[in-house]
């Protein structure tokens, strides 16, 4: 498969076993600038110098660093973060993982056919972001920085949080389910209702950084019960710059 991305994207992977990290890297390295570590502390180091704009990490690395990886990312813009997850990865450490800022995941086995339509995807959202402003009284949305600003302040959201609320606030008012948002966010089929569940881990996410700010701001994203999510502004006063 040709992944038809900018070829001088940088990627990091991050994988314990040789074999698997080995193949990543050479496969990814034909259209990529790829650089790996087999742990975590490593990658930590690597991901300063290298300045990855997706990272493809092992959800099963040891002593937490997996979940200190994704905080680390968080604090940073653009930056994608793609999990492996393997058989052993009981659910609560997935959680964990999801929490602390995936972007996306793949369970092993996988093929590389699926990890390139991932990363192809991932990093279109990055590249395609429509050079926009969305403004819903206090809450601004800038598609050039990718910033999010509620109350003069600004919302450390990671790189699929930004994407999934700018999504929701591009059609306010508009009821739309999860296996919806799955394809239109993630950009992939939902084929087991397990897999929508991880909508409702990004919206939890948001709406706790938005409370942060403000435990009495608008609950801008309402659940539609039984279906999925809207988009509802309190203030009709909204807009949409374009610039």
């Amino acid at each position: 498969m040709t992944i038809s991305t900018e070829q001088n994207s940088k990627i990091l992977v991050v994988e314990s076993e040789a074999p698997v990290r080995n193949f990543i890297d050479g496969y990814l390295n034909q259209t990529y600038q790829v650089q790996s570590a087999a742990d975590g502390k490593t990658a930590l180091e690597i991901f300063e110098e290298f300045n990855p704009v997706l990272v493809i990490g092992d959800g099963n690395l040891p002593d937490n660093i997996g979940v200190k990886l994704c905080e680390e990312m968080q604090k940073r813009k653009n930056v994608f973060l793609l999990v492996i997850f393997s058989s052993v990865t009981g659910e609560e450490a997935r959680i964990k993982i999801i929490k602390a800022g995936v972007d996306d995941f793949i369970g092993k086995p996988f093929s590389f056919e699926d990890l390139a339509v991932r990363i192809e995807i991932l990093l279109r959202e990055m590249n395609t972001v429509t050079p926009r402003n969305l403004v819903f009284g206090e809450l601004g949305i800038n598609l050039m920085s990718r910033e999010v600003r509620l109350k003069e302040k600004t919302l450390a959201l990671t790189a699929l949080e930004f994407q999934l609320l700018y999504f929701l606030a591009t059609y306010p008012g508009k009821a739309w389910s999860r296996q919806q948002l799955t394809e239109k966010v993630w950009g992939w089929k939902c084929n087991d209702p397990r897999d929508e569940q991880v909508v409702d881990v990004y919206i939890r996410l948001i709406r706790r950084k938005m409370a942060k700010v403000d435990s009495a701001v608008p609950n801008f994203i309402q659940t539609t019960h039984g279906y999925g999510y809207t988009f509802a502004p309190s203030d009709r006063n909204n807009k949409l710059v374009s610039k």
